[in-house]
């Protein structure tokens, strides 16, 4: 049980079941923490997820309008421009260099260095 798996999987059903990627977290998310309300509710994660969909960064999954964080989408975006130069970054390395652009340097990571760390390592980031 991870957001790295549920991030994978609903990239997946997504584009096989042609559903919005809100959808597709919100059934996955669902399935893979059954007995866990909080971490289904968990919005960091998926509103990391949902900014790289937004922004068209996610192969086979179109850009369009699917969240409302800012913050989530921007860490998110940092990170690919991060990983682009150094894409052996472990999440709480790739976190501390996400956060050196950021003015709130003490903010505590949320899993969305793994969502991010999760579609890079299997090719799925559109750069």
């Amino acid at each position: 049980m991870s957001y790295k798996n549920v991030v994978i999987k609903a990239v997946n059903l997504a584009i096989q079941k042609n559903l919005s990627p809100v959808d597709a977290w919100e059934r996955v998310v669902v399935e893979e923490f059954p007995g866990s309300k909080e971490s289904q509710k968990k919005s960091c994660p998926k509103n990391t997820f949902l900014g790289l969909c937004e922004e068209g960064k996610i192969n086979g999954i179109p850009s369009g309008t699917y969240t409302r964080s800012i913050k989530n989408k921007r860490y998110a975006l940092n990170a690919i421009k991060i990983l682009s130069t150094n894409s052996a970054l472990t999440a709480s390395e790739l976190w501390k260099e996400v956060l050196k652009k950021e003015t709130d340097k003490n903010k505590v990571p949320n899993s969305q260095m793994e969502v991010v760390l999760a579609l890079w390592k299997i090719g799925l980031i559109r750069k």
